[in-house]
């Protein structure tokens, strides 16, 4: 039965370019099928792009920060308001902030079907000092008024943040759903064999301190001592609305030091990757299940990243990559440096992932979950 004819979806997001990167192909399927598609988030320059696709978009500002009230505040407001008027029949809520006061105004309005998806439950969940138990406290208590719509389904990137909330009595297991990530189009992140010459590590990711960006130039430096062979590329830029981000002043240090070549931001990743050898994410940040790791996989990379919760779910340990402690320097340094001496592991290792993306992480896959999620809510 298909239930989407004259429907309105509301996606509900932090930014237009992380819609237009993680979200953007399930709203085109929705839209093929018939509904219609809002977009409210902050814009950067993505803005007309959505429009010409045909995607309703509304300006709604979030704070990254959260740190003024009198903008979450407004924030709930512009919220209300904009349910009053677009009246969604489902509104889809993606990243911390638009899940918390979107499920919670969408109970307010009677919206009737509510989609939140947890990309991450962050670093509030992990870090002990008091301000951050103060913070998670009311963090908590915001998950359980958004979580209590009566038709709903919470996605989950990885079975650690999906048992976490679960386990503190967030939200039931019957109301959630398990999918790896935001997937990949294996047709533009193809698989192919690896270039000739000095191996190439990369990393791309957001520039933020979590991301692991300093172990990534330490563990470059600290092979480059020892004399090792290899090319290692930092793509990316910084996250100036993020209060942990890198600054212009710590890219010209970097620059300067000469241990890595910094790329900047890229929209051509798989070139990228397909020149590349290995692929690094010592990533501690509070991730879901990092975008740029099913890519990887995708292209047929080996893959070394940190057992933080969602990094581990884009791994097969010892088949397709490495995983290694978090903050651990050493551990990355030796997992890299094995992948550089030994050509076999590395193409045995990038086949072995590509299978895995195949089978885990094919974006018609993900898209086809979304819109089961969607007809089954409305129905």
């Amino acid at each position: 039965m298909n239930n989407s004819k004259d429907k309105k979806i509301l996606f509900l997001i932090n930014v237009d370019w992380f819609f237009v990167s993680h979200r953007l192909p399930i709203a085109i399927a929705a839209m093929e099928k018939g509904y219609e598609v809002h977009v409210a988030c902050d814009f950067t320059d993505k803005k007309q792009y959505l429009v010409d696709l045909g995607i309703k978009v509304h300006l709604l500002p979030f704070s990254r920060s959260g740190k003024n009230v009198l903008s979450e505040l407004n924030a709930l407001k512009a919220i209300y308001k904009l349910l009053k008027v677009v009246k969604p029949d489902l509104v889809h809520a993606v990243t911390i902030k638009p899940v918390l006061y979107g499920g919670i105004i969408s109970r307010v309005c009677n919206v009737p079907a509510f989609v939140g998806a947890i990309s991450g439950l962050g670093l509030v969940f992990i870090a002990n000092n008091f301000k951050d138990k103060v913070i998670r406290f009311f963090v908590k208590c915001l998950y359980k008024l958004s979580f209590k719509h009566h038709n709903m389904t919470a996605i989950f990137q990885n079975k650690i943040d999906k048992g976490t909330l679960i386990d503190i009595g967030i939200i039931n297991n019957k109301n959630t759903l398990l999918i790896k990530g935001s997937g990949a189009d294996l047709t533009e992140y193809s698989y192919s064999v690896e270039p000739n010459g000095v191996p190439t590590v990369i990393m791309a990711a957001r520039l933020l301190k979590e991301k692991g960006v300093v172990e990534f130039i330490s563990m470059a430096r600290t092979l480059k001592e020892k004399g090792v062979a290899a090319n290692f590329v930092l793509v990316g830029e910084p996250d100036y609305g993020n209060p942990n981000s890198f600054t212009e002043d710590d890219l010209v240090l970097w620059k300067k030091e000469n241990i890595i070549d910094l790329v900047g931001f890229s929209n051509e990743i798989p070139k990228l990757f397909s020149q590349a050898h290995i692929v690094v994410l010592p990533s501690y940040y509070g991730e879901g299940l990092p975008k740029v790791l099913i890519e990887a996989a995708a292209c047929g990379r080996p893959i070394v990243t940190t057992n933080n919760p969602g990094c581990m779910e884009a791994v097969i340990e010892n088949e397709t990559g490495f995983i290694v402690p978090i903050k651990d320097v050493d551990s990355l340094s030796s997992a890299v440096l094995k992948l550089i001496n030994n050509k076999e592991l590395r193409i045995q290792m990038g086949t072995a992932a590509r299978t895995f993306a195949e089978r885990e992480f094919d974006v018609n896959n993900v898209v086809n979950k979304h819109l089961e999620i969607y007809n089954e809510l409305l129905g």
